[in-house]
């Protein structure tokens, strides 16, 4: 279970403002546990999360007993993210062409077998550095296939009305999950041991399945034109190449998890080299990390009232810096827990600021692998950061490394503080502008290639700002599955012009038609005002042939 899914997940604070925002009645944030599926999942994910911390505190724990090199404790960080960066984008087309409570029921059965096989290990003796890297490397593989899945169920389980509380009351119950899981694992380590903290996570994930084996999934439709995996792959890849507002939330993420990585892969060694403290002191201090992240979950309507997300993005990473030196400074533990109630809330307000950027600019149809893509980063730039501020505190110490992280992290947030994040104003959703194209005989869907033209006539003073418009129906059309684009003129007439644009198949023409959105019919709109002729513009579609046939 541990999937990181504070990374997808919005926060509850987040889904207040959307309902200002709209108007109308606002229902109660509570009312989707009157969807009795939701609640049994809600309850069976608290618990299971829960179980996860108490896992994640109990292999964090273990490895400073192991080894005391800072390189050891970063390599399991690392290891929890390496796989959610590797297979996030598989792991988003998966949710969406399997059976996800089949798909969610496989993978939590091998997370609870990590779980059994770490009890048994350490009950016996034999854990050792490279087996417990091992095994939450799998737990990690597990994990990166289950994150995508857990969001795309929330719209099955309560009604259209009751989604966005239901995303805020996921969030809320991670952060409870937080703020208990750390602290009981870090008691029960250190009361019962390590084997003991690792069957309390089978239990959870035992919970969960039970939860998952009950409910009743109403089966998918068909849909003949239903996205095949690889197909389905390439699309979403098209899209984030395409995506340049995608690009910008992307780098500033990358960034700031890069730096701010630092202290989640230090901890353990802060908690027991800073601070001398014990196991269940540092499971004292991811709770204290818990707690802040609700708290600061809760005052985000009043700072988003203030602020808006670039101003909030800065906030975060100047607090979470300003934590990171005073750590390094060895401070008292009172002193210490009651800092990282300040980066638990510096820390939700940059996951809920980027997190929403990316889901406002990502359509319903790709919006999974854009999260997938989105996760991928910042688990990479989480993964790369713990294996290269470990390698720094190996060189150097610790409390150097965390400085240097803190002044970098301080550095690069006013430096990006230019580089706004996407407003994520438009509107996605799907226009149904194109009409049907018209075919001479029935076409099978994987024919293809499909060449697509559009002729217009421009007289030569609009060519400038056509052009214009042009370019940004260029990238709506990658956006939408095109694979290659351009434009063309008559040499004999240069009013002449015609767009050209490939698609891999017929069937993936016909999903671009309900794919543009009406943001996009804007842009085409806006287009075609240009074309001078007596009649629409000239669109036809040339399907390959092989030569015989």
């Amino acid at each position: 279970m541990s999937w990181l899914p504070w990374i997808l997940l919005e926060s509850f604070a987040m889904t207040e403002d959307i309902r200002a925002a709209e108007g109308g009645p606002i229902p109660s944030p509570f009312a989707p546990f009157r969807q009795t599926t939701f609640a049994v999942l809600w309850v069976a994910t608290v618990l299971g999360n829960t179980g996860s911390f108490m896992r994640d505190v109990a292999s964090a724990w273990l490895v400073t007993d192991l080894s005391s090199t800072p390189a050891a404790v970063a390599m399991i960080q690392a290891a929890s993210t390496i796989p959610v960066f590797l297979l996030a984008i598989p792991a988003g087309v998966l949710s969406d062409i399997l059976d996800r409570r089949k798909l969610l029921i496989t993978m939590q059965l091998v997370l609870a077998s990590v779980s059994a096989t770490l009890m048994l290990l350490s009950h016996t003796g034999a854990l050792t550095v490279g087996s417990l890297v091992v095994l939450t490397f799998v737990g990690g593989v597990g994990a990166a296939l289950v994150g995508p899945t857990w969001q795309s169920i929330v719209p099955e389980l309560v009604r259209r009305q009751d989604l966005k509380n239901a995303v805020a009351l996921n969030s809320l119950g991670f952060n409870i999950a937080r703020s208990i899981g750390p602290a009981a694992g870090g008691l029960l380590l250190a009361a019962l041991g390590a084997a003991v903290a690792y069957s309390a996570d089978i239990v959870s994930d035992l919970i969960v399945i039970s939860a998952l084996v009950w409910w009743r999934r109403a089966p998918r439709a068909d849909d003949e034109l239903s996205e095949h995996f690889f197909g389905a792959f390439r699309a979403g890849l098209r899209f984030v190449r395409s995506s340049h507002e995608l690009h910008v939330v992307l780098m500033r993420a990358a960034i700031f998890f890069a730096f701010s990585s630092a202290l989640w892969a230090l901890l353990p060694l802060v908690a027991r080299q800073l601070l001398g403290g014990n196991a269940g002191f540092y499971g004292v201090l991811l709770g204290a990390v818990g707690a802040g992240a609700i708290l600061g979950a809760l005052a985000l309507p009043r700072l988003r009232r203030r602020f808006d997300a670039d101003g909030l993005l800065l906030g975060a990473a100047v607090i979470a810096a300003i934590i990171m030196a005073v750590l390094a400074l060895a401070p008292p533990r009172w002193l210490a827990v009651v800092i990282l109630l300040g980066l638990g809330g510096a820390w939700i307000v940059a996951l809920t600021t980027l997190n929403g950027a990316a889901q406002a600019i990502l359509p319903n149809w790709v919006r999974g692998r854009g999260l997938a893509v989105y996760l991928m980063i910042v688990n990479g730039a989480m993964a790369g950061g713990s294996l290269g501020w470990g390698i720094v505190a190996g060189a150097l110490s610790v409390p150097v490394t965390l400085l240097v992280s803190a002044c970098g992290l301080f550095v690069v947030a006013i430096v990006l503080h230019r580089i706004k994040l996407p407003a994520g104003e438009a509107d996605l959703k799907p226009s149904n502008y194109w009409p049907e194209p018209l075919t001479a005989d029935p076409v099978e869907h994987d024919r293809g290639p499909v060449l697509v033209l559009i002729e217009y006539r421009i007289a030569k003073d609009d060519r400038p700002k056509f052009f214009e418009c042009l370019k940004r129906l260029s990238q709506a059309r990658r956006r939408d599955g095109a694979y290659g684009w351009g434009i063309t003129e008559d040499a004999a007439d240069s009013e002449r012009i015609v767009e050209w644009f490939m698609v891999e198949s017929w069937a993936e023409h016909l999903r671009q038609h309900h794919r543009l959105s009406n943001a996009d019919a804007d842009i085409q709109r806006e287009t075609t005002q240009f074309h001078i002729g007596p009649n629409p513009p000239v669109v036809r579609h040339f399907l390959a042939l092989e030569l015989g046939r």
